[in-house]
This record gives structure tokens, C-alpha cells and sequence, in this order.
């Protein structure tokens, strides 16, 4: 299992805290905002803002929220213009790893990645050395109480997915970006909902690692992830899954 998928587990425990203490609700404006400015607030011709929209709403962010930063976005109110950054680099034990920010200070924002890979016992890498180690792809996850797996199957390859994975309490279905937005609709038809969907990239290969370094790949994760510019963090590596049970209440 990848580091995209094992670490969308620890999150998935720190939500509701998160939620608690707006940190995700600011990173969801920043995307909302920038997804709007780029490809204007009408939600059926932009497909990066629906996506944001969706998650915002997923999260009982207020709707006043997001009619205003869909707003700020497209210049009908004033706001903060957010410039879309990308940080490659090595973590520990030689995780490759990408980092997308959202900020409105690249120098500054440079700076706190640059001191967090570092604390941690990585390193910030140049531009594409790290890059080519990723596939684009659109990663939608449905619990398995809400269908069964041969209709999520069915449903998911006659809309062009690329496969479908059985996790542990839900399934992932795995797509091109050119047919993401295809298999939403398709799941909508039937009424299928999701508990996650977003475009993302997956690593080819991944690293295993040890409890040492496994522990502060976790760290320099979380790490990252507090910081309000940082939008999505991708990662190679993979954790042996009672490994992950052991150290992830340490982080």
C-alpha cells in the first residue's frame, strides 16, 4: 500500500480535531479560492473547484465560506492571490517525496519546507528529481457498506477507472484525471456516495521501512501537513501494516 493510502488512515483519525482547529477549513478557502480564480466559480465548467467544493462541504464547512472565497477567487471581493508551489525532495530512508503549496509568500513558505526536511533527516531536491516516480490519478474511496464490490467494479471499469481496490472497510477506485470527473458522475447516477475523491499521484514503486525511519517520515508528514500553505504532500513509502499500528499513536 502506498504512503498516499497509509497516511490517508492517520488522517482519517485526526479529522475531527483537525476540523476543531480550522486547519483544514483554511486550506480548503486557499483551494477554493485559487480553483476559482484560475478556472472561474462556476462549479460545472470547473472541475478543480467542484472537487474543492465537495470536500469543503464534506467537512460542514458553512456555505457563506465558500460562496465568499469562491468570490474572493473571482475578483467580486478582494482577497489574497495564492501562488501554487511544488517542493521535491528525499525524507528519510530516501522516501521520495513532492510537496504542493498554496501561498501567498513563496520565499516564506520555501523556507519552513526547506527547516522541516531538515529537522527531520531530509532534504529538499531540484526541480523533476523527484517528479518522474509519480503517476497523475484520480483516487476515489467509497465504504463498503454503501454497494458491493461487483457492482462498484462494474460501474467503475464502464467509466473508464483503471482498477478498483479493496482496502480493509472501503474500496478504491483508481482512475485516469481524464476519466475522474467520468466515474463521479457514473457513481452518482446509481447514488453511490464517497467518502473521499481527489486527484493525487501514486508512486510506481515504494520503499519499506523500518521503525526508525518509519517514525520520522510519519513526523516530517504531519509536519508538513500543519502547515497552512501545504495542500498535498506525496510519498513512496510503504509501512508494514502492524508496524503502523505500533507507532502511529505516537505521532
Amino acid at each position: 500500500m502506498s504512503g498516499h493510502s497509509k497516511w490517508a488512515q492517520i488522517k482519517h483519525k485526526k479529522a475531527k480535531a483537525d476540523v476543531q482547529k480550522g486547519k483544514i477549513f483554511s486550506k480548503l478557502i486557499r483551494e477554493i479560492t485559487t480553483a476559482a480564480r484560475l478556472g472561474g466559480g462556476d462549479l460545472d465548467a470547473n472541475p478543480r473547484l467542484r472537487t474543492a467544493v465537495e470536500q469543503a462541504r464534506a467537512v460542514n464547512m458553512p456555505l457563506e465560506n465558500i460562496e465568499r472565497a469562491i468570490k474572493k477567487g473571482t475578483g467580486e471581493l478582494p482577497g489574497v492571490t495564492y501562488e501554487e508551489v511544488e517542493y521535491e525532495g528525499y525524507g528519510p530512508g530516501g522516501v521520495a517525496m513532492i510537496v504542493k503549496a498554496l501561498t501567498d509568500n513563496k520565499n516564506r513558505t520555501t523556507a519552513d519546507v526547506r527547516h522541516l526536511f531538515e529537522k527531520y533527516g531530509g532534504n529538499l531536491g531540484a526541480t523533476g528529481c523527484v517528479a518522474w516516480q509519480f503517476l497523475p490519478k484520480g483516487i476515489i474511496t467509497i465504504a463498503k457498506d454503501k454497494a458491493d464490490e461487483d457492482k462498484i467494479l462494474a460501474l467503475a471499469l464502464e467509466a473508464g477507472a483503471d482498477d478498483v481496490k479493496s482496502e480493509t472497510d472501503s474500496f478504491q477506485i483508481i482512475s485516469s484525471p481524464e476519466n475522474y470527473e467520468q466515474v463521479k458522475r457514473r457513481l452518482k447516477e446509481e447514488n453511490i456516495e464517497w467518502s473521499s475523491a481527489e486527484l493525487t499521484r501514486i508512486p510506481q514503486n515504494t520503499i519499506p521501512l523500518d521503525e526508525k525511519n518509519a517514525e520520522k517520515v510519519l513526523r516530517l508528514y504531519e509536519a508538513l501537513e500543519e502547515l497552512d500553505e501545504v495542500s498535498q504532500i506525496y510519498a513512496n513509502f510503504d509501512i508494514a501494516d502492524e508496524l503502523m499500528e505500533k507507532i502511529s499513536s505516537k505521532v
